[in-house]
């Protein structure tokens, strides 16, 4: 298994990149997950003075012949946030181990028990309302009209393409929970349809499939908020 380590926007030092690979101990991820190909540890750094505790970002994403799991945190320093990333990123390899296991003893699971078998995909307060995850560290974000921009601008698009082949909505759901965001894009299994799951709240989820209509070659998009 290979551990790629690169900067983005930021030079990443030798010592840093020998550390990754004792924190990343290789021996207990591959007994987690025995189809592991590759790890990818990206570190860049925020600018902006103001967000100098949550100065560092770690993300990591492991590539193996299952789903692909994400781990990410900002600290003050690269280290502390490589740890944050790292404890994350055995959470969720043992939520998929566990995830297997259950598999084999008691056959495949409906997406009403997918809060089951994977605890802790979400923190509920006093209120019964979602609590975020702190040690996700966002860059705070302010709306400019329908736009969202991070910080204090510029405005900031990144693109991602994705190869993925279709799957029902219990594997996508799964999948949701094992890269930890609130939304899942995928080609349902059965309806060919390009789709999304997403959190609704606590741990109702929803579901949107997209259909082409011929008729409506000038009427935009399937847009609106999520949570509807």
């Amino acid at each position: 298994m290979d551990i790629v380590v690169k900067g983005r926007k930021t030079e990443v030092p030798e010592r840093f990149r020998k550390h990754v690979a004792e924190k990343l101990k290789l021996e207990k991820i591959q007994k987690l997950d025995g189809k592991v190909i590759s790890l990818d540890v990206e570190v860049s750094k925020e600018p902006n003075p103001r967000q100098a505790d949550r100065s560092d970002r770690v993300e990591i994403t492991l590539h193996s012949r299952g789903p692909v799991i994400r781990a990410e945190a900002s600290a003050g320093d690269p280290y502390a946030a490589l740890d944050l990333a790292s404890d994350k990123l055995e959470a969720r390899l043992r939520k998929q181990h566990d995830k297997r296991y259950t598999r084999r003893g008691s056959g495949r699971l409906s997406a009403a028990e997918v809060a089951d078998v994977v605890p802790g995909v979400a923190q509920l307060n006093g209120q019964g309302e979602l609590v975020a995850d702190e040690t996700d560290g966002e860059v705070p974000t302010t709306m400019m009209g329908s736009i969202e921009v991070q910080g204090e601008g510029p405005l900031v698009v990144r693109e991602k393409t994705h190869k993925a082949g279709a799957m029902g909505l219990d594997q996508a759901l799964y999948e949701m929970e094992l890269v930890g965001h609130d939304f899942y894009l995928f080609v349902d299994a059965e309806t060919k349809q390009p789709s999304v799951v997403y959190r609704r709240h606590a741990y109702d989820y929803g579901v949107i499939h997209l259909e082409n209509d011929p008729l409506a070659e000038n009427s935009g998009g399937a847009g609106g908020a999520l949570g509807g």
